[in-house]
């Protein structure tokens, strides 16, 4: 079983917990909140080993094999290279950090720790339905672009609309939409077309001076992606990758719980597989695969692959920041 501590205590550690337990290849050895009562009451709740309100501890006391980490953007930076250091694999939520320099200084420090694995949490990229876009993509005679929609309206944004300032929509914790529901869509670009050329993002600010919602150009060339992303409202538009004749499409850039082919002669071909028990499954077994056999052949070939996709991910989106003089307290010392 591979030892896991998490940090953070939301939904989505939740239901990482949850898709922990359905795979059956995790013990959940610790559990970190800033507040004991937090702490406690999550680990109770989910049968973990211990529950910690500090970090160093977890990471010298729970002999973990690996740490989620689902913190503020802000701190994933240093909760992440604080495990590297001490040999412990990394499962970070995305975004993985806050900009390129923090980036290169993680892949830096993973040189000098060939052990240790470092897995950016995008969950959209490792379901069956990815693997049937993927391989439908592939069957095109050519791609003309695509239009990729990702937009929720989010509970926190009543709070800013009430002149306060939560953590996913402030820029001292490297907040806002493109951080966080625009890191799927543009994740599914770089998987699939790879990286963009150039890019172009315009963004609507908000009180907090956050991005609420924005429009990024990713142009490959011969062909553009236009992204849609945003939590101060919620969009049903289907999300489209063109062919000629032929055009692909997925309920949600974000989610993708369907997809379909529409044929030439204007036949609808179901390409979706079957609903997951968790959305996060797919990737907890994902990972629990590469780390128990790091050494086998496909298992390397995926994590160099997902890391590269990790790299390209941090890029584009720091280059979108840059087109929008949109910059943070972490961009300081770049």
């Amino acid at each position: 079983m591979i030892r896991i501590g998490t940090v953070g205590t939301n939904w989505i550690t939740q239901q990482l917990v949850e898709a922990l337990a359905l795979s059956g290849k995790y013990t959940l050895a610790g559990v970190y909140s800033r507040h004991a009562e937090t702490a406690q009451t999550f680990a109770a709740k989910n049968h973990a080993e211990a529950g910690y309100t500090d970090y160093q501890e977890m990471l010298t006391n729970a002999k973990l094999d690996v740490v989620y980490i689902a913190s503020p953007n802000s701190l994933h930076f240093e909760q992440a290279l604080a495990a590297i250091q001490r040999d412990i694999s990394v499962i970070v939520e995305k975004p993985a950090v806050s900009n390129e320099d923090e980036m290169t200084a993680l892949m830096a420090t993973l040189t000098k720790h060939p052990n240790v694995r470092f897995f950016e949490a995008a969950r959209n990229v490792h379901t069956p339905n990815f693997q049937a876009l993927q391989q439908a993509v592939a069957e095109l005679p050519t791609v003309q672009g695509a239009s990729l929609t990702y937009m929720k309206y989010s509970s926190r944004y009543d709070q800013v609309l009430a002149g306060q300032q939560p953590n996913v929509f402030t820029k001292t914790f490297s907040g806002g939409a493109l951080q966080d529901l625009g890191v799927y869509p543009i994740y599914l670009a770089v998987a699939l077309f790879g990286q963009p050329a150039n890019v172009a993002y315009f963004p609507t600010l908000i009180a907090t001076g956050a991005d609420g919602k924005g429009l990024a150009v990713l142009r490959y060339g011969d062909f553009d992606v236009t992204v849609s992303f945003g939590k101060t409202s919620n969009s049903y538009s289907w999300s489209e990758i063109y062919g000629l004749k032929e055009t692909l499409s997925v309920d949600s850039a974000g989610e993708l719980t369907q997809v379909a082919r529409h044929a030439a002669d204007g036949q609808v071909v179901d390409l979706t597989q079957p609903a997951l028990a968790n959305p996060m499954l797919p990737e907890v077994e994902d990972f629990a695969r590469v780390l128990q056999a790091p050494e086998a052949a496909q298992n390397m070939g995926d994590y160099r692959r997902w890391l590269r996709w990790s790299q390209q991910v941090n890029q584009v989106l720091y280059a979108l920041r840059v087109t929008a003089n949109l910059r943070f307290p972490a961009d300081e010392n770049d």
